[in-house]
């Protein structure tokens, strides 16, 4: 993926771009640039998709509402079917908050509780189609995995067979197939779908930032903040949420949202959670890793009442 960040921003910013560093080359392309004068920004270039605008929509309307988010500059600007865009950079701070280690939960909780809170409705920003990969326990293709956005292969072909894993998630899906035809699982809300340590940084103990808003996503309440209570130590630590942690999670933002969720809602956020967990687990099994030890998926699944 070849890109002139310079000519970009010449046109797009106004100011050429004096010092360009690459952030990040995953999934998108991540620039950290410095223009002429002296401001400092981040370019992302990725191809384009649907969501895209939705997403843009979402970030700027939690900016002005006083959310951490970076400042939106432009974008998403398609060009030659790259989706490229600007927003204020936001350096320093640290993955993990300057507490207790026993508050952690409760201060990333709390913030996603925040970011529902003032998030647009889903109706005024336009599609987030199609779903995130590692969210889209609900896709409509053949399989028990969608495809997955980091790799090619196949996860539900015959060679790629692990028969606990793929039962998981098979039991995963039809337990939250039951939950949206409830009253609370019909309620769509908008979040941050991918909410890990690694994606948000903190300034002492205040939330400085959070990153990664092409990564919002549109669902029920409980089930957005399943997702979460799965991952969201991820980068302050090398591993997914224990069992505790997640517990303490979804403990912390119901106060923090001022509501005692039903057994129904409980119910259907350890489902999502362990979603997100079986379906990175999948993915790392083709490398021959382990992410999801199969009793911790009984104990899951056991919550979940799945």
């Amino acid at each position: 993926m070849t890109f002139d960040v310079d000519r970009w921003c010449r046109h797009h910013l106004g100011a050429a771009a004096q010092d360009v560093q690459v952030i990040s080359a995953h999934l998108s392309r991540v620039f950290g640039v410095r223009l002429a004068g002296g401001r400092e920004v981040v370019v992302k270039v990725r191809p384009d998709s649907p969501r895209l605008a939705a997403c843009a929509a979402v970030q700027q309307a939690l900016w002005r509402a006083g959310f951490p988010a970076p400042e939106p500059l432009t974008g998403p600007v398609v060009e030659q079917g790259l989706a490229v865009s600007a927003e204020a950079s936001v350096p320093g701070g640290s993955p993990a908050p300057d507490t207790d280690h026993t508050e952690h939960a409760a201060r990333f909780a709390a913030l996603l509780a925040r970011c529902i809170a003032l998030a647009p409705r889903p109706a005024t920003v336009g599609t987030l189609a199609p779903d995130l990969p590692w969210t889209a326990w609900n896709h409509a293709l053949p399989g028990v995995w969608p495809p997955a956005d980091d790799r090619a292969d196949d996860l539900n072909a015959a060679e790629h067979a692990t028969a606990w894993l793929d039962e998981t998630g098979a039991r995963v899906r039809r337990r939250l197939g039951r939950f949206v035809r409830t009253a609370a699982g019909g309620r769509v809300v908008i979040g941050h779908g991918d909410w890990e340590a690694q994606n948000i940084r903190w300034d002492g103990a205040e939330p400085l930032v959070v990153h990664d808003w092409d990564s919002v996503t549109a669902a029920p309440e409980a089930v957005l903040v399943g997702l979460a209570a799965a991952v969201w130590p991820c980068g302050m630590v090398p591993r997914a949420a224990t069992v505790p942690e997640s517990a303490a999670f979804l403990e912390a933002y119901q106060r923090a949202a001022g509501r005692a969720w039903t057994t129904e809602e409980i119910e259907a956020s350890w489902a999502a959670g362990l979603w997100v967990s079986a379906f990175n687990t999948k993915k790392a099994s083709l490398d021959g890793a382990s992410w999801l030890p199969p009793d911790e998926a009984d104990q899951r699944l056991a919550l979940a009442h799945a």
